[in-house]
């Protein structure tokens, strides 16, 4: 359901881009990381990591439902995801997200994230901005 909204979101901020989504039906699936944000046992939020390579993974999928952002939802689920992706041997994290999304933009560089060369299949549009953190302690 919340990948759904995401990708309706998406649709609205950037009519006739393609969506960078995860095909669920692939078996390399079952390597991604997945959380769920809960507020009082709703599901609000959800993000992903899945891997680039032995030392990169990729933050996918990432949202809040819009009445619930502000409240440290996502700072909460970054702060996670980031921790396994540490505990699983990752040294770094890239993220793609849009030129049309301040405020994801925003809670990144806050998170030290630093902009980079768009990368694979980001490459294609020109709304795609790219971020990179390195995560080793």
């Amino acid at each position: 359901m919340l990948v759904e909204e995401l990708d309706c979101e998406l649709r609205d901020r950037y009519p006739g881009e393609p969506i960078f989504g995860i095909d669920f039906s692939d078996p390399a699936v079952e390597s991604i990381t997945f959380v769920l944000a809960l507020w009082n046992g709703k599901a609000v939020g959800c993000g992903a990591t899945r891997p680039l390579n032995q030392e990169v993974t990729e933050l996918k999928r990432f949202y809040v439902k819009e009445e619930y952002r502000g409240r440290g939802i996502a700072s909460s689920m970054l702060e996670k995801l980031e921790q396994q992706a540490r505990k699983d041997g990752y040294r770094r994290i890239r993220l793609q997200t849009g030129i049309n999304q301040p405020e994801a933009i925003a809670l990144y560089e806050k998170y030290g994230y630093e902009s980079i060369s768009t990368f694979g299949e980001y490459t294609q549009t020109e709304v795609s901005v790219c971020y990179e953190k390195s995560i080793v302690e």
